[in-house]
């Protein structure tokens, strides 16, 4: 089972998952849950998942065991674009199979996995897999990052209507405050809005501040 294994996923590209997935890690493992960070697809990179390893810095460990045995990184790509392509372009289709693998085992050996995705909700893994039917189809509580960049409001929105459409648990959304924004009056705006949105809308959902993060 991995009822245990939350999914991070985001309204861009760059809107901070990765900083949000590794300060939740820190958080819960403080608070006595056991908890590690998994990466679905990595593209742009060789060897090493470049997220894996943000996460591990703000979490303060360094790469651990799993990461060298690529539990935490299952499948990376070269190319920097969508895991569709990137797949195409090296000439090898994503094995689901063995993500599923390593995250069924990560899930039994801690009390919390948190997997992050590549790009936001709607990013393909597949010519025919989006990555929000992946979360659906595997019953994945959401975890839904965000930002106080102008256009947040309407993206965060767009993306709770397709959450909502497919009946998917949101666990929480994450307003991430890390870079800061420049225009903190639509920053703190937005920030309230979507706090006052997600209790109306999401009231078992919670509502997560990612704060200025020192690497």
């Amino acid at each position: 089972m991995k009822n245990n294994v939350f999914f991070v996923s985001g309204i861009d590209t760059n809107v901070g998952k990765s900083y949000a997935a590794g300060w939740i890690a820190s958080q819960w493992n403080r608070s006595g849950v056991r908890t590690i960070t998994q990466k679905l697809v990595q593209t742009g990179n060789d060897a090493v998942s470049e997220d894996i390893e943000l996460h591990r810095r703000i979490m303060g460990t360094g790469l651990l065991e799993e990461d060298r045995l690529g539990l935490t990184m299952p499948e990376i790509y070269t190319y920097p674009c969508s895991p569709h392509l990137a797949a195409e372009i090296d000439g090898r289709p994503i094995d689901f199979g063995r993500i599923d693998a390593a995250t069924a085992r990560l899930s039994e050996e801690y009390d919390a996995v948190l997997l992050e995705g590549a790009g936001g909700l709607m990013v393909p893994l597949t010519r025919s897999l989006l990555t929000i039917d992946y979360i659906a189809e595997n019953g994945y509580p959401l975890i839904f990052v965000t930002s106080g960049r102008l256009g947040s409001i309407s993206h965060t929105l767009l993306g709770l209507e397709a959450v909502r459409s497919r009946n998917m648990r949101l666990k929480a959304l994450v307003f991430n405050m890390f870079p800061k924004e420049e225009d903190m009056t639509i920053a703190d705006d937005t920030r309230a809005y979507l706090m006052e949105h997600i209790a109306r809308e999401f009231p078992d959902a919670e509502f997560l501040t990612v704060p200025e993060i020192a690497l």
